[in-house]
């Protein structure tokens, strides 16, 4: 090879192998690849062979200079096409990862151009260890909210403080969860439950609670955390987290809209791996709506629920009588397929559509979308004000979508939540409010302000931008 391409920076990314998380690394590796960056992308094996069944093989040979590359996630074998169990996978990907990584990185670190620098995810801190056992710069991604990181960073105050473990689980329905936490730096009107879910344990050695309390801990070990939010959305805690942290802070949000306004068309801005088939004839549905008329429901990729609430949902959507185009993974029903009753496609046969999984950045850019039903992930409710500024029915399900929840109905004016323990009654009633009723407007003209701050943040001269460029400068060169 000529001394130009061994020259060449050469980023190793390696995502937490999820879908929240790969979707996010992936629109980091695109950016840093437009910047002249060699990019070799980790993904476990069995992604990988995800990723093959859902979009073909073509989608992962990538390009001479945009490489993919696979590790074993230690897990044991299977051809299930769903997410896998999220206790087992913490617990493998931190004790088997590390070793084949590591031989992977000697093995790129000899051809050309070497490994310049890491980019691990903030959950797969292996990562961290093998950059510095190769003495290769390396920076951590934390692809979630920073106000979720913030909660899990105070894990262990909530032991320090004894309000953690609880002593039984009868801390569910006695009220001890509307305790208000006016303690942590830079969040202000939250309680216990709006801190990330894995508080929620009786026992502090529990695998979710163990894992992310210690990853986002030790990310502050690191020489830099890029998020992908932007300065303007979550001010107060990035604040905070930077008094904390000793390295330097890089938010680079939203990233699709950095991705849209910075990328020349090509063959690998397109690129995107889904996990599921996406189902794109939703979106020629969508064009025969009218503006503002529909209401998309999507619970992410992670979401399960009893098929009782999924029954609640399908006839609160019914009853409020507007539109909706609603994903149905197969997985989601815990340990069952997805039956509706027939009585529920008879009712709602002129104005649904379902489907198993979309392209959600297109669906939620799509003028006939008018709010957003959600589990509140992060790079939903990032893609939500990023589309059209669609304001956000939110059903958290677990980890830091309970602090993405609250910010929305509190910090940032854009959405309503509605019971955990769901009932058609009150779904029938929030769908109705957010379509018509004047607090739904309001968080609509709330949510466009947003997508305009947003833009604004990603825009050549704005802070995302000028975080991206200070990114290559400071950390990855």
């Amino acid at each position: 090879m000529d001394s130009v391409g061994a020259k060449k920076p050469h980023a190793v990314c390696v995502p937490y192998p999820t879908q929240g998380h790969v979707i996010p690394m992936m629109n980091l590796a695109k950016l840093l690849h437009s910047k002249g960056f060699h990019i070799t992308f980790v993904n476990t094996e069995f992604n990988h062979t995800r990723l093959i069944r859902s979009m073909g093989p073509d989608q992962v040979k990538g390009l001479p200079d945009f490489q993919f590359e696979t590790i074993p996630d230690g897990m044991p074998p299977t051809d299930l096409d769903a997410t896998q169990d999220g206790r087992a996978l913490c617990e493998s990907t931190r004790k088997n990862c590390a070793v084949p990584f590591k031989e992977l990185v000697i093995r790129l670190n000899s051809a050309r151009p070497p490994v310049s620098c890491i980019v691990s995810d903030g959950m797969m801190g292996f990562g961290s260890k093998v950059a510095e056992e190769l003495g290769i710069p390396e920076v951590r991604f934390w692809t979630a909210s920073a106000c979720g990181f913030m909660g899990y960073l105070n894990f262990t105050e909530l032991i320090n403080r004894g309000i953690l473990p609880f002593k039984d689980e009868s801390f569910q329905d006695d009220g001890t969860l509307d305790t208000p936490i006016n303690w942590i730096p830079g969040m202000k009107n939250i309680r216990l439950k709006d801190l990330p879910s894995f508080i929620r344990v009786t026992d502090t050695k529990d695998i979710f609670f163990d894992f992310l309390g210690s990853e986002a801990q030790n990310c502050l070990n690191s020489a830099a955390i890029i998020f992908n939010t932007f300065d303007e959305f979550e001010h107060e805690v990035l604040e905070a987290i930077s008094a904390k942290f000793p390295g330097n802070i890089y938010t680079l949000g939203p990233l699709p809209l950095l991705i849209n306004r910075h990328i020349p068309d090509s063959k690998l801005k397109s690129l995107s791996l889904s996990l599921w088939k996406e189902d794109s004839k939703c979106l020629q549905w969508l064009d025969q709506r009218e503006p503002n008329s529909v209401v998309y429901v999507n619970y992410g990729s992670m979401t399960v629920m009893t098929e009782q609430h999924l029954k609640e949902f399908a006839w609160g959507l019914a009853n409020s009588k507007h539109s909706f185009l609603w994903i149905v993974r197969p997985d989601l029903v815990m340990g069952d397929s997805v039956i509706l009753p027939e009585e529920f496609f008879e009712a709602t046969k002129d104005r649904a559509f379902i489907a198993n999984w979309c392209p959600q950045g297109q669906v939620l850019a799509h003028p006939a979308v008018g709010a957003f039903l959600s589990h509140c992930g992060w790079n939903s409710m990032l893609e939500s004000i990023c589309g059209t500024g669609v304001p956000v029915i939110c059903w958290p399900f677990f980890a830091e979508q309970q602090t993405n929840c609250r910010y929305a109905c509190t910090s940032w004016g854009i959405g309503m939540e509605v019971n955990m323990d769901v009932k058609r009654v009150e779904v029938e009633a929030l769908v109705k409010e957010m379509m018509g009723g004047e607090k739904g407007k309001a968080m609509r003209r709330k949510a466009v302000e947003w997508k305009k701050k947003a833009e604004e943040a990603a825009d050549i001269g704005g802070s995302s931008y000028k975080n991206f460029e200070r990114l290559i400068k400071e950390a990855l060169h």
